[in-house]
């Protein structure tokens, strides 16, 4: 199943719900502490990722006081076209009702005072005829009443899911309205279970990696997956096996040392007795202690840069997530990863970024990631972005980057939009767009900040005029050779963009 949609109420900065879109890649940018890892945190905590621990201090502080409940709800296309629902009897959640009014499969979790075990319901459009409704939560015979009470034909009474349809076909008006059904209770409970079959598998990969491995584990990562791999059961049993016949062989050992000792001296053999450890004592991981994965010349990974250990480490939690997923053929993979560019060169960025591309084509595979790094916004498309920021109201808001924003699309637009990043290129992209509509006179009209710029002319006498801040900005990154005038300053550059984003959206307002 693929997430394309989450919605967040009550969960740390998230106060009233918030919906939240999803695509194959989706990347959230934004400034520091705005809440772009709190989305990932949300989905593992939905998912079960088992990294993210949830807690009574994960409800908003601004609704603990009159609400602590927590809710999380996600909602899934690409759905199992059939499922076993009772029994053995397979149906699909559109015949029963399952799907919301958009027929996706919508499931929310409430967790009440920040309690981890969490109450489950989906979201419906579902019948409220009391002829026909709370059929998922009837027992066999109970359905069998109700077709026996109102003489509805029914081919097979022995099924629960050919019962409920009987009885919803004989009713001329199911009254189909949105209602949260839950999942935990009666045999709604089967529902939830069968459904976790096909949840997608999510890996969660923290910007400080502390997925309970410790130092020495992050320091090689090749630690780390000798510790995943021993947790493999057919693994562990195998090696209960091993440690078994080890454990036979050497209690033959000392027990005939002991009688040989006996016949020698056997005050000295009743003072003595054999210490085999049992299987479960044994550590495995010991034994292989001194694998690692090293370089040219021998070089160790936990002597290399810290950008080469998490970039190893990285891509030995894609392995890992690889590996879960062959026994677990029914789901699919989010990989969840937050600031790839951490300790990262521009290039490794652009590289990293491509690759997470390219990994998110596949079937079954979504990525979702949050940065800081312009390098790795620009390597994704626009519909690929959101923008999280908090508004003038204080209200969370989460933008879709809308390439109709400005009748220019550029992705210098959304490094201003999520990280305050004016930069030169694209006071250019502005600035040229006004004057290819013939709009730059106008645009002069319109601000009062101007200040005197010097060049030299032909006839290599000082030239001075006086133009716009805009103006002034745009002569100097064209002529960096110009050394006669004061440089602008990083404020400036963002004033000016501004002050031409504002004046393009008014022009388009007044046209439209």
């Amino acid at each position: 199943m693929k997430i394309i949609k989450m919605k967040l109420k009550n969960f740390r900065s998230y106060q009233n719900e918030i919906e939240i879109d999803f695509e194959n890649i989706t990347a959230f940018v934004g400034k520091n502490d705005v809440g772009k890892s709190t989305i990932l945190e949300a989905l593992d905590i939905f998912l079960n990722g088992g990294v993210i621990k949830l807690d009574k201090n994960d409800i908003n502080k601004q609704n603990e006081e009159n609400d602590k409940e927590i809710q999380i709800s996600v909602i899934f296309e690409n759905i199992p076209d059939s499922i076993i629902l009772d029994e053995t009897n397979p149906t699909n959640l559109k015949d029963e009702y399952l799907l919301n009014k958009d027929g996706k499969l919508e499931i929310i979790k409430k967790y009440q005072n920040g309690k981890e075990k969490e109450k489950v319901f989906l979201k419906v459009y579902h019948p409220t005829n009391p002829n026909c409704r709370d059929l998922l939560y009837k027992k066999v015979n109970e359905l069998q009443k109700i077709v026996t009470d109102r003489n509805i034909n029914c081919q097979d009474k022995t099924k629960k899911a050919e019962l409920r349809k009987a009885i919803r076909d004989d009713c001329d008006d199911l009254a189909l309205k949105d209602i949260e059904l839950e999942l935990n209770k009666e045999d709604a409970k089967n529902i939830w279970e069968q459904l976790q079959e096909y949840m997608p598998l999510y890996a969660l990969f923290q910007s400080d990696r502390s997925n309970d491995d410790g130092d020495n584990e992050i320091q090689d990562p090749i630690k780390f997956a000798i510790k995943e791999v021993l947790k493999d059961n057919e693994i562990s049993i195998t090696l209960k096996t091993i440690a078994e016949k080890i454990t036979n062989e050497l209690q033959k050992v000392t027990n005939t040392t002991l009688e040989k000792l006996k016949e020698m001296n056997p005050a000295i053999a009743q003072s003595l007795n054999p210490n085999i450890p049992s299987a479960e004592q044994l550590k495995w991981a010991d034994v292989f202690k001194n694998i690692s994965i090293v370089g040219d010349k021998d070089i160790p990974i936990n002597k290399r840069g810290s950008g080469v250990k998490r970039l190893i480490l990285l891509n030995f939690f894609r392995a890992e997530v690889e590996r879960k997923k062959d026994r677990v053929s029914k789901q699919n993979i989010i990989y969840a990863i937050e600031e790839p560019e951490t300790s990262q060169h521009q290039e490794h960025q652009r590289l990293l970024i491509e690759s997470l591309v390219q990994l998110s084509k596949q079937n079954g595979i979504q990525v979702v990631l949050t940065t800081h790094s312009p390098t790795i916004v620009k390597g994704l498309d626009f519909d690929k972005l959101r923008v999280v920021k908090n508004g003038n109201d204080g209200e969370k808001q989460i933008v879709k980057i809308d390439k109709a924003s400005l009748p220019i699309p550029s992705l210098n637009e959304v490094n201003f939009l999520a990280f305050g990043e004016a930069d030169e290129e694209y006071h250019n992209e502005l600035y040229g767009y006004i004057e290819k509509e013939e709009m730059i006179e106008k645009y002069k009209d319109t601000t009062t900040d101007k200040r005197e710029y010097s060049k030299i002319g032909k006839n290599k006498c000082k030239n001075t005029q006086t133009i716009t801040i805009t103006e002034y900005i745009r002569h100097q990154i064209h002529h960096p050779e110009n050394e006669l005038n004061i440089r602008f300053t990083k404020d400036e550059l963002h004033q000016s963009i501004e002050k031409m984003r504002d004046f393009i959206k008014n022009r388009i307002k007044q046209e439209s």
